[in-house]
Formats: C-alpha cells, structure tokens, sequence
C-alpha cells in the first residue's frame, strides 16, 4: 500500500504565498513523475504542475512564474511553492505520484486526499 499525504493549504488573501508538501509512505520501490492537480468547484481536474524523477518540470501556463514544484527524493516528498496568488487559484489541491512498489512492478498513479486552498479577501 502507499499513501500520500498533504499539507500546507489554508485561506490567504491575494497576492500571498503558500507551500504545499506531500509526502509518500508505504510500500515503496521507486517513485517516478509526481505532479500537482486541483480541481475547483465545477470545474474538471487539471494539471498544475509535475516533476520527473531527474527534475523535469511543466507547468501550466496559468501558474507559469508563479508557482515553483519541486522533490526530496529522499523524502519521497513533493512540494508546491505558490506565490502571487489570484482567486482563481481557489480550488482542492491533489498530489499525485507514479509509484512502482516492487524490483519487477511496473508504476501506477497514487492519489493524495487533497487539500483546500482558498484565495480571498
């Protein structure tokens, strides 16, 4: 089993900062690509950011200059350093990584329980 855990969402008002951590647990092999989705009220599930195992990194373009993800692979831990936030950054914040939990398995996508963030005044 494996498990990924967030934190660090909360209510900030425009403009501020916030750092999103997650950290995976469990049967754990090898970590591959691990991102950020969120999804708003109404709205499908989309990319924010992701990052492969050697610190390739794509962003999307609404959050391009303005948030920054990164890795501990030795943690097995994600992070999501957002500034400059807008109100429409309001959305559930979901971490995701590929994970393989044995030598000869192959990897599969892992969810975190999500966290809220909500920009406002």
């Amino acid at each position: 089993q494996v498990q990924l855990v967030e934190s660090g969402g909360g209510l900030v008002q425009p403009g501020g900062s916030l750092r999103l951590s997650c950290a995976a647990s469990g049967t754990i092999f090898r970590i591959g690509a691990m991102g950020w989705y969120r999804q708003a009220p109404g709205k499908q599930r989309e990319l924010v950011a992701a990052i492969t195992r050697g610190d390739s990194t794509n962003y999307a373009d609404s959050v391009k200059g303005r948030f920054t993800i990164s890795r501990d692979n030795a943690k097995n831990t994600v992070y999501l350093q957002m500034n400059s936030l807008k109100p429409e950054d309001t959305a559930v914040y979901y971490c995701n990584a590929e994970v393989r939990t044995g030598y000869y398995s192959v990897y599969a996508p892992h969810w975190g329980q999500g966290t809220q963030v909500t920009v406002s005044s």
